[in-house]
Parts: structure tokens; C-alpha cells; sequence
């Protein structure tokens, strides 16, 4: 995969880039990540790329010039042929279906607003989709972009030691993930639950199930809304809901 960032602030990611999964993917080939200012496509020798927002109000506006010159640039002459996008509060939830969805294709653009937002213009010239990590502000699209090379470049094959791992993440299937322990078995008063030291595979299978469940239960049950429940989880689910009338 090959992924282009445009960024008014391109020190920004030098330092998460080069370290842990996404250091290693990158030197293992698996994904290329390239960072290009935006200010390199400004032409004036002041290199700016926003001004006052027509019609006044506070902050500045991104102009439409620099970010289409990029954007163009990148891509070479031609249609449009990988996702443009441009990180806003306004765009479409992030979520793991989409990062699946992304780490798909063979390229990213990723745009990163910044001060008031974007000329309304580029969204209708260059852009193909939006997206947003999260219903707060940010001071600008770069953390949001950070999120989004994270969450996509590790679903990249070979990326992660033990793919396995991926099947069994919070999201994975819809759920939260189920507790993790290790050792010590006993620890300040606490333990690691009887199950889990058996051995019994089938068993620990259904008992992370069920936790899984009970914990999106707890903490999100719009998730649960949202599925199509197995019979084995509306078993489990009863299991649950009468070990909570009992305490």
C-alpha cells in the first residue's frame, strides 16, 4: 500500500511514523507512508495557504489553489483513481468496518484541515470522501490522519506477527473484546479465572464469548442492536442477564 499525506505540519508525524508497527511495516515494504507540505504547492513567496474566510467571521480557510495542486500533483494527470480524504469533524464516523474497507485499495490520500477548515471548493473538485474520528474538535487533521494510518496499515498482511490477533479485537465481529490475562494467577487479592487454567479449549472458547458479550453488553449495547445474534449468543445472553438479577 502506498499512502500520501498533505499537511500544513508535515514534523508531525516523524516520530510516530518511525516507531513500533508502523516503523516495521514500512521497512518491511508493506506500506510506503510519504508526507508532503502543503506549503510546497503555495506560489507566492510567502508559501500561504489560507486566508480570511468571504463573508467575515473568526479564524482563516484553507485555501482551494494549494491543496488541489497537491492533490494533482500526486495523482498525475488522469481521473481520480484512490480515496481522497480529507480528515473533518463533518466527515463520516471512522470506524473498523472502514478501515477494512481502506486497507483495500492499493492507495490513500489523506488530506489534513487545519484553522477554520477548507474552501468549500475542494470538497467539490478534489476530494472523495470525508472522514472524522470522532464528534470533537481537533486543532487539525493530522492526529485524525495518524488514527486512520494506524488502524488501516495494521490489517495490511504480514504486518502483524500473529494475524490471528485481528480476528479476535474488540470490533473484530461487532463486539468489545473479552478480559486478557496473564501471569501471576494471583495478584493483589485478584485471580485469573478458573477457566482460563484448565485447558479446556472449548470451554475458554465459550467463556470469552460470553465476556465478550456481557462487556458490550455493559458498555455498548448499541453494538448489540446491531447484530444478528446467534443462538449460542442469545443463550449466553440470558446467562447473563440472570446472573445479574441474582446479585
Amino acid at each position: 500500500m502506498h499512502i500520501d499525506v498533505v499537511t500544513t505540519f508535515p514534523e508531525f508525524f516523524a516520530s510516530p511514523l518511525d516507531c513500533s508497527i508502523l516503523g516495521r511495516a514500512q521497512r518491511s515494504g508493506a506500506v510506503t507512508i510519504l508526507i508532503h507540505d502543503l506549503r510546497n504547492y503555495a506560489t507566492d513567496k510567502h508559501r500561504v495557504v489560507d486566508d480570511y474566510p468571504y463573508g467575515g467571521g473568526a479564524g482563516m480557510v484553507m485555501k482551494p489553489e494549494p491543496l488541489a495542486r497537491a492533490v494533482e500533483d500526486l495523482l498525475g494527470e488522469g481521473e481520480l483513481e484512490c480515496p481522497v480524504i480529507l480528515l473533518t469533524p463533518q466527515g463520516q464516523q471512522f470506524d473498523q468496518a472502514k478501515a477494512r474497507e481502506l486497507a483495500r485499495q492499493d492507495r490513500l490520500i489523506l488530506l489534513c484541515g487545519h484553522y477554520e477548515g477548507v474552501d468549500e471548493r475542494v470538497r467539490q473538485a478534489v476530494v472523495t470522501e470525508e472522514l472524522s474520528i470522532g464528534d470533537y474538535i481537533l486543532t487539525g487533521g493530522e492526529p485524525a490522519a495518524l488514527v486512520v494510518i494506524d488502524s488501516v496499515v495494521r490489517l495490511l498482511p504480514g504486518v502483524l506477527g500473529n494475524p490471528a490477533s485481528i480476528d479476535s479485537e474488540s470490533f473484530a465481529n461487532g463486539l468489545l473484546e473479552y478480559p486478557h490475562y496473564t501471569r501471576p494467577a494471583q495478584w493483589r487479592g485478584l485471580s485469573v479465572p478458573e477457566v482460563l487454567l484448565s485447558g479446556h479449549h472449548a470451554e475458554i472458547r465459550r467463556w470469552r464469548y460470553k465476556e465478550a458479550l456481557r462487556r458490550t453488553r455493559e458498555r455498548r449495547p448499541e453494538l448489540l442492536e446491531q447484530l444478528e445474534l446467534t443462538e449460542q449468543a442469545r443463550e449466553l445472553l440470558s446467562e447473563i442477564e440472570a446472573e445479574d438479577n441474582q446479585d
